[in-house]
Protein backbone atom coordinates (compact mmCIF):
# COMPACT_ATOMS: atom_id res chain seq x y z
CA UNK A 1 0.00 0.00 0.00
CA UNK A 2 2.63 2.50 0.79
CA UNK A 3 5.04 1.89 -1.82
CA UNK A 4 5.06 3.95 -5.17
CA UNK A 5 4.54 1.63 -7.80
CA UNK A 6 1.79 -1.51 -8.35
CA UNK A 7 1.49 -4.88 -9.88
CA UNK A 8 -0.29 -2.76 -12.54
CA UNK A 9 2.52 -0.33 -12.80
CA UNK A 10 4.87 -3.72 -13.65
CA UNK A 11 2.10 -5.30 -16.01
CA UNK A 12 2.70 -1.74 -17.85
CA UNK A 13 6.15 -1.92 -18.07
CA UNK A 14 6.18 -5.35 -19.57
CA UNK A 15 3.75 -4.28 -22.08
CA UNK A 16 5.66 -1.57 -23.02
CA UNK A 17 9.15 -2.36 -22.53
CA UNK A 18 7.88 -5.91 -24.92
CA UNK A 19 6.93 -2.93 -27.65
CA UNK A 20 10.78 -1.36 -27.17
CA UNK A 21 12.27 -5.07 -28.04
CA UNK A 22 10.25 -5.32 -30.92
CA UNK A 23 10.79 -1.90 -32.52
CA UNK A 24 14.80 -2.66 -31.56
CA UNK A 25 14.70 -5.54 -33.87
CA UNK A 26 14.66 -8.41 -31.08
CA UNK A 27 11.77 -11.00 -31.37
CA UNK A 28 8.90 -10.37 -28.94
CA UNK A 29 8.38 -13.84 -27.95
CA UNK A 30 11.83 -13.61 -26.05
CA UNK A 31 10.37 -11.05 -23.55
CA UNK A 32 8.38 -14.48 -21.95
CA UNK A 33 11.39 -16.79 -22.32
CA UNK A 34 13.29 -13.90 -19.93
CA UNK A 35 10.60 -14.43 -17.69
CA UNK A 36 10.97 -18.78 -17.77
CA UNK A 37 14.60 -18.09 -17.72
CA UNK A 38 14.54 -16.09 -14.31
CA UNK A 39 11.82 -18.63 -12.74
CA UNK A 40 14.30 -21.47 -13.67
CA UNK A 41 17.19 -19.23 -12.26
CA UNK A 42 15.47 -18.93 -9.03
CA UNK A 43 14.74 -22.77 -8.32
CA UNK A 44 10.78 -21.22 -8.74
CA UNK A 45 10.44 -20.39 -5.27
CA UNK A 46 8.77 -17.52 -4.04
CA UNK A 47 6.07 -15.91 -1.83
CA UNK A 48 2.19 -16.04 -2.46
CA UNK A 49 0.68 -13.66 -4.73
CA UNK A 50 -0.88 -11.61 -2.20
CA UNK A 51 2.18 -11.57 -0.33
CA UNK A 52 4.30 -10.23 -3.34
CA UNK A 53 4.39 -6.69 -4.56
CA UNK A 54 4.85 -8.28 -7.89
CA UNK A 55 2.86 -9.96 -10.60
CA UNK A 56 2.74 -13.64 -10.61
CA UNK A 57 5.77 -14.55 -13.07
CA UNK A 58 3.31 -17.15 -14.98
CA UNK A 59 0.70 -14.49 -15.44
CA UNK A 60 3.49 -12.04 -16.58
CA UNK A 61 4.74 -15.04 -19.30
CA UNK A 62 1.28 -15.97 -20.06
CA UNK A 63 0.08 -12.32 -21.02
CA UNK A 64 4.12 -11.47 -23.00
CA UNK A 65 3.29 -14.87 -25.21
CA UNK A 66 -0.32 -13.43 -25.93
CA UNK A 67 0.74 -10.15 -26.76
CA UNK A 68 3.48 -11.24 -29.07
CA UNK A 69 1.85 -12.05 -32.49
CA UNK A 70 0.36 -8.56 -32.30
CA UNK A 71 3.98 -7.70 -32.28
CA UNK A 72 5.17 -9.16 -35.13
CA UNK A 73 4.57 -6.42 -37.47
CA UNK A 74 6.74 -4.26 -35.41
CA UNK A 75 9.48 -6.86 -35.29
CA UNK A 76 9.76 -7.21 -38.96
CA UNK A 77 9.81 -3.41 -39.73
CA UNK A 78 12.48 -3.26 -36.96
CA UNK A 79 14.20 -6.01 -39.41
CA UNK A 80 13.90 -4.38 -42.51
CA UNK A 81 15.14 -0.88 -41.46
CA UNK A 82 18.54 -2.70 -40.44
CA UNK A 83 17.67 -3.04 -36.50
CA UNK A 84 19.51 -6.70 -35.79
CA UNK A 85 20.66 -6.52 -32.18
CA UNK A 86 23.76 -9.28 -31.74
CA UNK A 87 22.99 -9.93 -27.54
CA UNK A 88 24.89 -13.20 -27.56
Amino acid sequence: MLLPFSREHEREADVLGQRYMAQAGFKPEAAATLWENMIRASGGGRAPTWLSTHPDPQQRIQALKAAAPGLQATYQQARAAGRKPNCR
